[in-house]
């Protein structure tokens, strides 16, 4: 059975990543690539779908037990569980060395005190649990598992052997013994992988996360919990291309036991640039840069046709599916992947992509002549569509709505672009351009605002609110001292605020209950949390916005990591794990509250 979703801990290469649960098993692994079939697919169904555990031996009748503790060793991506069990003390160290060839899933055991039993139990299931592969001995030694395309082969001192369609290994451990265990995938029409070097690649990706995190340039109050974020988002970025995925799973729900379950493994452009936006402030100017040029190269071609969301390599086709022998995780279904929402209409996003390419300029990342003809291309198209109803933000499943949000980031996108034209030689229809963005102005204030209520509201003509309406005063769309901003933010503290004090993005019930077009409920959402912590700061409110802030905080796992969400009903993290969408916000939040001084001791 699967853990809780704040049960597990991150490892990856920037080219894929692995979960790991407290009691040592791994639940999730798509090889290759992030967007692959997983290897490992226990977290969506049961052991039969695939897992690896490997900690204390326990009678088969029991629960596996969990660690007694674990932590990233130091800043970097390596994991280190401990148990203390009645037999003694033993650590494993779970890692994936950045990747130069086949990717590996390294797992190294090390006796600390007394002499533990222990056992690795390796299940191996392809294409997301449906296949089960041909496993053998080589002359070697080595254990390979093949199916179709994929090869996975395992490499360990320790003495195996096959029982259930699973490979096993009992071993036990004395104090400064140390048992390895590695996994590498290949194409299996290819050559078998190089034999791993389990210390050498430990030593080697220990220190390549510590110098890449030795460059962050934030040294507030809440560096600890910035730069765990900042590793996550370098972790949820893919190398060879630098496309950084919303998360590395899919379908973990929103609303447990219902349907609010998507693939999240493709770079959304909103979440990419958000994500730059807070790797530029932080000093990551070389991740920055990548995404510039991944950006470039996906949207060659078509700009007018800019989709919200690519694959990690740029593709365009994401088409939607179900795996329906997969039960889902804790039974919600159905399990999907690919995403349908890739090819709605998300005005927004124009908004988001031009802030970004704005952002760099002003942050000295060198310019680059055709992402500023894109920007203008994108410009044009959304000249003749802003006035267009979209499906918004929230990618909903409804009709398209004139969104409130939406209408806003269309005027971020004209007003970065006129600026740009201000400050360069580029030639524009800059005069044109400023009264169209005076028009959007005009128009967003007029009809997505209630004068009864002093609030802005989720869509032209509703009464409803929606916490993306928080953005108006980060964005520049107003200053934050103007009574309407002043207005939106209480209301959506008063009414769409969990008793936790944490937001919701809308209300699922209600006159516009039927806005997503989904059934089911679903959690506060983290990114939400932070903007109205954000908003609170800039309304002079800091140390409301302080406590907010370490409240979310204090939702991070043991390991400092976030999901989509936060159900307040069960008390626990729900939606996509870990979101890059929720360490985001939680670096520029606490980028804020340092810059006003709003934190503790």
């Amino acid at each position: 059975m699967a853990g809780r979703i704040e049960d597990y801990a991150l490892i990856g290469d920037m080219q894929t990543a692995a979960l790991v649960c407290r009691d040592g098993t791994v639940d999730w692994l798509c090889l290759p690539r992030f967007d692959s079939h997983a290897v490992f697919a226990g977290l969506l169904g049961t052991e039969q779908h695939g897992f690896w555990r490997l900690g204390p031996a326990f009678l088969g009748s029991e629960q596996p037990p969990a660690a007694t503790r674990r932590r990233y060793r130091g800043d970097s991506l390596v994991l280190e569980s401990e148990w203390d069990t009645p037999r003694g003390t033993v650590r494993v160290i779970d890692f994936m060395p950045p990747r130069d060839g086949a990717p590996q899933l390294i797992r190294i055991v090390e006796g600390v005190s007394g002499r533990v039993p222990m056992r690795s139990a390796l299940r191996m299931r392809f294409s997301y649990g449906w296949v089960v592969p041909w496993v053998r001995k080589t002359d070697e030694g080595r254990t390979v598992a093949v199916a179709g395309p994929d090869s996975v082969w395992l490499d360990t001192e320790a003495e195996t052997y096959g029982k259930d369609l699973t490979t096993y290994s009992d071993f036990t451990v004395s104090p400064g013994e140390r048992v390895s265990f590695t996994i590498s995938w290949e194409h299996s029409h290819r050559a078998e992988p190089p034999l791993p070097e389990p210390e050498e690649s430990l030593e080697s990706t220990e220190r390549f996360w510590e110098e890449w995190a030795a460059q962050c340039t934030y040294h507030g109050p809440y560096r600890d919990a910035v730069v765990r974020s900042l590793i996550t988002l370098k972790g949820l970025t893919y190398g060879p291309t630098g496309g950084i995925v919303a998360a590395p799973t899919t379908s973990l729900p929103e609303d447990i036991g219902g349907v609010r379950n998507w693939d999240y493994r493709f770079t959304w452009l909103r979440d990419a640039a958000i994500t730059l936006s807070s790797l530029l402030r932080t000093g990551y100017r070389d991740e920055a840069g990548a995404w510039r040029e991944w950006l470039l190269r996906a949207v060659a071609g078509d700009p007018e046709n800019l989709q919200i969301m690519y694959g990690i390599a740029g593709e365009r086709e994401l088409g939607e599916t179900e795996l329906t022998w997969l039960p889902g995780y804790e039974n919600s279904s159905p399990v999907r992947v690919g995403n349908g929402a890739a090819h709605q209409l998300q005005l927004d996003v124009y908004g988001e992509v031009t802030e970004a390419l704005h952002l760099g300029n002003m942050t000295g990342l060198a310019r680059n002549d055709y992402a500023s003809l894109l920007q203008m291309k994108l410009i044009s198209y959304l000249e003749n569509h802003w006035y267009e109803p979209d499906e918004g933000i929230w990618e909903v499943r409804g009709p398209r709505r004139h969104f409130v949000h939406s209408k806003v980031m269309a005027w971020v996108a004209v007003d970065r672009t006129v600026k740009m034209l201000e400050q360069t030689p580029l030639d524009g229809p800059v005069d044109r351009w400023r009264d169209l963005r005076d028009e959007i102005h005009r128009d967003v204030c007029e009809k997505g605002y209630d004068p009864e209520r002093n609030t802005f509201t989720q869509f032209y003509g509703s009464k409803e609110l929606d916490a993306s309406l928080l953005l108006i005063p980060q964005v520049g769309f107003l200053p934050p001292d103007d009574k309407r901003v002043i207005g939106t933010i209480e209301a959506i503290q008063r009414e769409l605020s969990t008793v936790d004090g944490f937001v919701l993005r809308y209300p699922t019930q209600g006159e516009d209950a039927g806005v997503d077009g989904l059934p089911g409920d679903e959690g506060a959402f983290l990114a939400c949390s932070f903007w109205l912590a954000d908003d609170l700061a800039m309304i002079g409110r800091v140390d409301e916005a302080r406590r907010l802030f370490e409240k979310l905080l204090a939702l991070r796992n043991d390991v400092g990591l976030l999901a989509e969400e936060w159900d307040p009903r069960l008390q626990r993290q729900v939606g996509n794990f870990p979101q890059a969408f929720s360490h985001v916000p939680l670096i520029d939040t606490a980028l804020r509250l340092t810059a006003s001084g709003a934190y503790g001791g």
